[in-house]
């Protein structure tokens, strides 16, 4: 129904390990939260009445519904981006333009292919969430509305990630526009509900915003509980059709972006040093000359042509614009609440309320942390997919040239991702939102953490052979010590008890999140320095989550962090520099060999 290209990955998938592995992984997860809230709450107080049991399960699903919609959501709108590019990488893409497949069926049907895993994950925890009503204070109906919004909410960032992947050349271009035009998105709908533009309440918000069409879901109180139709239904149904408008721009321009110009072959031009002839047997001098002079390249050629070159396409400039319009908005916010006086810390109280600035300053560094990431590790997987890193390998090109050639000219490349949100803090400080002191911490551990995601995305590039599982791999490292690790919090801060009680569940989660990581950084060469970072940078994202949020003295939020980070970014760079041992094992048959 959806045409060969969907049919042959929907008869491939389930052959491979990872989609099992996948939804198993994602429903044990979910099942370990559970089981973490109950057994804190458990300790704190025996769940004896039908009352208790109402509270944890409206307390566990009001949890696990938002990080369930913000899983999902992240792997189909980079699942699809990255899938679409791969193939584009490969030039399969090209093939599959010159049959006789319709628009539609390759539009489509990479997007269906895509939401493979996506579709296997929420049908594995449908269960999980269908127990929650069991113990009360949640009905069959909201995990109903709740599974509307979250898929409905997939299948638009995927068609987003498949169309834009279509559109640009470059794997991190179709990310990292993916990401974006997805946060742009969400911004835009916010700022109508809060009534910032409009000037009043937005009264449609819950069927266009996704934050408040999932609060309505959750929330059995919603004021959309009695209206004509539901928030679900509402939201829903716009998102279908906005879906169904990105597709339809895919399905009518797939073949005009496809083959793009940088890989359309060109006529030459007359080469030589002789002048042309004319038709009446004179000679005509020649306008142009193909012919020019050589340009001198640095000690380090692959610094070289990170920083002076258009290595990652022109295009990069839109992403620069697109992140500077998010930038906007965030000192717009900032300087919103520095005039209402809400933006300013107290020193010296301990368990305050956060500033206002802290939840967009920490929203902004997410992403930028994200994508510059993307480009770290799509770096070096698109020296694989052009057979470029096999010619490298056969150089001279010593392995500390081609390391930091790439993680400092991603750095270049990225300026305004890194640069930008430390000229914001730096703000901060000048307008006194806070002290001097902590603007430093906050400086210097931001350069910790830049170098740290560049350093993942080099070694997960490195380390696997294919560019899709890298590009997963790398984005979902930073995804857990950013997210993962948040989660835990809330939920230690949200079933507040005993330490004793607290201790076997939280170590259990933190201890789980560190085989994932050696599991993820350390499959190919494993090292005592990598086992030691995978489990210890958990436990250390979270003591520092714990200092911030507890707002003492900022100094015990910064020395773990620039210390854990840079432990791990050094236990990463050793054996690449050392031994410069690179998969170059050859999966350019299609993802069927993973």
């Amino acid at each position: 129904m959806l045409g060969p290209v969907f049919n042959r990955e929907a008869a491939v998938a389930p052959k491979r390990p990872r989609l099992y592995v996948a939804r198993a992984l994602y429903l044990l997860a979910m099942f370990l939260l559970l089981c973490t809230g109950y057994l804190v709450l458990s300790g704190m107080r025996p769940l004896r009445t039908a009352g208790d049991l109402s509270r944890f399960g409206g307390s566990m699903f009001l949890l696990l519904a938002p990080l369930q919609m913000i899983i999902v959501t992240f792997q189909a709108a980079v699942g699809a981006a990255s899938s679409v590019a791969q193939e584009k990488d490969r030039r399969t893409l090209i093939l599959m333009l010159l049959t006789r497949l319709t628009g539609t069926e390759v539009v489509v049907g990479k997007l269906a292919a895509s939401m493979i895993v996506v579709g296997s994950m929420l049908a594995a925890c449908l269960p999980l969430f269908l127990v929650l009503p069991l113990f009360g204070g949640v009905s069959a109906g909201q995990v109903a509305n709740l599974y509307a919004v979250t898929l409905t909410t997939a299948l638009f960032a995927g068609a987003v990630g498949t169309v834009v992947g279509l559109w640009r050349e470059k794997t991190f271009q179709a990310i990292a526009f993916t990401v974006l035009v997805l946060v742009l998105w969400v911004v835009a709908w916010e700022l109508l509900a809060s009534g910032i533009v409009t000037g009043g309440n937005w009264r449609f918000g819950a069927y266009t915003s996704p934050i408040q069409a999932l609060l309505a879901a959750v929330s059995p109180l919603s004021p959309f509980s009695t209206a004509p139709v539901s928030s679900a239904v509402g939201y829903s149904l716009f998102m279908l059709m906005v879906s169904g408008i990105v597709l339809a721009i895919g399905v009518a321009r797939v073949r005009v972006w496809n083959p793009s110009r940088e890989v359309r072959i060109k006529p030459q031009e007359a080469e030589g040093s002789h002048d042309l002839a004319a038709a009446d047997g004179t000679t005509a001098p020649v306008a142009s000359w193909k012919a020019r002079a050589p340009r001198e390249v640095w000690s380090n050629p692959v610094l070289w042509r990170e920083i002076r070159t258009w290595a990652y396409g022109r295009k990069v400039l839109i992403i620069r614009l697109a992140y500077l319009v998010i930038c906007l908005v965030v000192a717009a916010v900032l300087y919103g609440a520095i005039e209402n006086g809400q933006a300013y810390e107290r020193t010296g109280v301990a368990g305050r309320a956060l500033p206002a600035a802290t939840l967009p300053v920490a929203a902004l560094g997410v992403i930028s942390l994200l994508l510059v990431n993307a480009l770290a590790v799509n770096s070096v997987t698109t020296e694989r997919d052009v057979l470029a890193l096999d010619l490298l390998m056969v150089t001279d090109l010593r392995p500390a040239e081609f390391v930091f050639g790439k993680i400092f000219g991603v750095l270049y490349v990225a300026k305004e991702m890194v640069l930008i949100p430390m000229a914001i803090l730096i703000a901060l400080g000048g307008a006194g939102v806070m002290s001097w002191e902590n603007t430093v911490y906050a400086v210097l551990g931001a350069i910790a953490l830049y170098l740290f995601v560049a350093t993942v995305g080099v070694h997960c590039g490195l380390n696997y052979p294919a560019g899709r599982t890298a590009t997963l791999v790398s984005l979902g490292t930073i995804f857990f010590l950013c997210i993962g690790v948040a989660i835990c919090m809330v939920i230690m801060v949200s079933f507040r008890g005993a330490f004793e009680l607290q201790l076997p569940p939280f170590l259990a989660m933190i201890l789980g999140g560190g085989a994932g990581l050696y599991a993820a950084l350390g499959w190919r060469n494993p090292s005592s320095a990598i086992f030691s970072a995978s489990f210890a940078l958990p436990l250390i994202t979270f003591y520092a989550i714990t200092q911030f949020l507890l707002q003492r003295d900022q100094l015990f939020v910064f020395l773990p962090v620039v210390c854990g980070y840079v432990f791990a970014t050094a236990a990463m760079l050793v054996p690449a520099l050392s031994e410069f041992d690179v998969s170059l094992e050859s999966h350019r048959g299609g993802e069927g060999g993973e």
